[in-house]
């Protein structure tokens, strides 16, 4: 363990350095993994001894930025970081351990994955740009991902939070439902709202919404746009059709982010369309920078009977599939498609 003190010129260089709730000094550690804090006008840091030389360095660098631009951005800590040798995927800070909290900032409450396998998907979306999750109900799926997106953004990591829903009931024409269109896309959008509700304010997130920098939508809308400094967070994936998972995947932008989760015995598509979900985790599985993390039965963490219920279900569709039938989604035969239906 080792130490290092560097002497500050006085308040006002110090919110500087540390930048708006911490931000920068957030950062710093996460990169370098040591411990930064401030007292009596000195900035310590603690950590492995190569380690704390590297995060002292990019302090000190920062502290001469500061004095001359009178103002430091997280651009300005990246490029410090990297000419210390700390590694930025797509301008994102290096991964926090999987064992640690997920600090929302709400009324103190912090998130803290229950089993190995969420603690392996909240690593995994911290770590890639892109994640699918698949897995069955209760195992924190939309949770973990609307926790760690609210955690990027007050952190200044991401601008905004975009969650996405596909509404397949109403064949997202959203034209059978009675009401405007807000009370039409509020049974569809409620679990999202609701996963929000508890990490955020509702004057805070109403704020927000106001100034779409959340934005909590229905698939359809997210044709022909491109996000650059998002989380962007699509539930319910398996009911996606493969054209519709294709338009939503190239809506990432720079410096964005984004989660995929789904699961895969919940699919209300019609008969014979493939899943789109399906689809694409046959088709990019392999690429790099793209995580697949497939959660099960012991990572519900809802009511004890939650997980007898499901482990019953699939019981008996094991029971009642021969083994020799093909593998099925949705109805039709597995096979690799082109994309059409």
């Amino acid at each position: 363990m080792s130490e290092a003190t560097i002497s500050t010129a006085g308040p006002d260089e110090v919110l500087m350095l540390f930048g708006p709730r911490d931000q920068h000094v957030r950062k710093l550690r996460r990169l370098f993994g040591v411990d930064i804090t401030h007292r009596d006008g000195r900035v310590r840091v603690a950590g492995e001894e190569s380690k704390v030389g590297a995060a002292s360095r990019v302090i000190e660098r920062l502290r001469v930025i500061a004095r001359e631009k009178k103002e430091l951005s997280i651009g300005d800590v990246e490029t410090a970081a990297t000419e210390e040798g700390a590694v930025i995927e797509s301008g994102r800070p290096a991964a926090r351990p999987s064992s640690e909290t997920i600090n929302i900032q709400h009324a103190g409450r912090k998130i803290t994955p229950r089993t190995p396998g969420q603690a392996k998907y909240v690593d995994s979306i911290r770590t890639h740009d892109l994640t699918f999750a698949t897995g069955p109900a209760g195992c924190g799926k939309t949770y973990l991902a609307v926790a760690t997106a609210v955690e990027a953004y007050k952190a200044g990591e991401v601008r905004k939070i975009v969650l996405v829903r596909p509404a397949v009931e109403a064949g997202e024409s959203l034209g059978f439902l009675p009401g405007d269109l807000r009370a039409k896309l509020n049974p569809y959008l409620r679990p999202l709202m609701d996963a929000l509700g508890e990490m955020v304010d509702y004057d805070q997130a109403r704020g927000l919404m106001e100034q779409d920098l959340i934005e909590i939508i229905p698939l359809a809308y997210m044709r022909g746009r491109t996000l650059n400094d998002a989380f962007i967070i699509l539930d319910e994936a398996q009911n996606t059709t493969v054209a519709q998972m294709k338009m939503f995947l190239t809506r990432m932008g720079e410096r964005s982010k984004m989660v995929v989760s789904g699961d895969a015995t919940q699919l209300d598509l019609p008969r014979g369309v493939r899943s789109g979900l399906h689809d694409a985790l046959y088709r990019l599985s392999g690429i790099d920078g793209v995580s697949v993390i497939r959660l099960g039965t012991h990572d519900i963490v809802r009511h004890r009977l939650v997980q007898a219920i499901v482990e019953a279900y699939e019981a008996s569709e094991r029971r009642d599939q021969p083994n020799d039938a093909p593998e099925k989604t949705n109805g039709s035969p597995k096979k690799r498609t082109d994309g059409s239906h």
